[in-house]
């Protein structure tokens, strides 16, 4: 092939690369948070409370579940959950009724953009709900501030991290967690340094000094289950629990699920063995 042909050919791939990642970069937050476009609304079921989650953002929304057994004036251990990138909260409160029959009460917290909240979804924009929201709850009689675990799921676990990383907490369980976004971008040929919304977990549990739970399925083909082991390696108190199933399958025995969750928060003190 002739210099100039050789030449000419590396230029015009060189620029369609370009427009490539230009465009992907200009569109990644639709690619990570296809939630956005869910339509949610309505009020939330009979039972739970919605509550305001004011940030710069605008205002946004979480749902309380109160637990299911509480003596008056007793302040029971709470869950705040982060969904993932593809729900609203509308989805998770028959998902989330092992909580409560462990006698804790949980917080649904929405993203911006997602359901009912205003705001664009971003890293920022989502740590400052979840920061918001831990503050709104904690102010509430029936919340023992010493006995709050957060728990993500997917995407969720990039702010049940971060929120992690602001707020002090009992235990963090986080299912289907990634060490970062940037991984991901390989699979578009990019790299990581384009990612707009990091979301390092990797630092963040390599820090955090209370128990950590991980959960990871070990068919999981969209985030894969290396991840949660790398985890596990580097937080200094995790337990990792895989287990045989894919992402959007996981768990596959809600009993099992809850069951090891029961076991693990006896253990880290938030529940009372009995």
């Amino acid at each position: 092939m002739p210099f100039q042909t050789l030449l000419r050919f590396s230029v015009l791939a060189f620029i369609a690369y370009a427009a490539y990642a230009l465009l992907i970069f200009l569109m990644q937050r639709q690619i990570l948070y296809p939630g956005r476009l869910i339509r949610a609304g309505g009020p939330p079921p009979a039972g739970i409370l919605p509550i305001a989650v004011i940030t710069a953002a605008g205002r946004g929304e979480a749902w309380f579940m109160p637990p299911l057994k509480r003596n008056p004036g007793e302040r029971r251990p709470l869950v705040i959950f982060f969904h993932g990138n593809g729900e609203v909260i509308d989805y998770l409160p028959e998902q989330v009724e092992g909580f409560r029959a462990l006698g804790m009460g949980v917080l649904l917290v929405e993203f911006p953009g997602y359901g009912r909240s205003a705001g664009k979804p971003g890293e920022r924009s989502i740590t400052d709900a979840a920061v918001a929201a831990y503050d709104a709850v904690t102010t509430s009689g029936e919340v023992d501030p010493a006995r709050i675990v957060i728990f993500g799921r997917s995407l969720g676990c990039g702010a049940a991290c971060a929120l992690a990383a602001r707020r002090p907490s009992a235990a963090l369980i986080l299912q289907s967690a990634f060490t970062s976004t940037r991984p991901f971008a390989r699979s578009f040929l990019l790299p990581g340094f384009l990612v707009r919304d990091v979301f390092d977990n990797a630092r963040v549990l390599a820090a955090y000094r209370q128990p950590l739970l991980l959960f990871h399925g070990t068919d999981d083909t969209i985030i894969p289950p290396e991840h949660s082991r790398e985890l596990a390696r580097i937080a200094p108190h995790a337990r990792l629990v895989e287990l045989p199933c894919g992402h959007n399958d996981f768990p596959p025995d809600w009993q099992e699920f809850y069951r090891i969750i029961a076991s693990f928060l006896r253990d880290a003190g938030v529940l009372t063995r009995g």
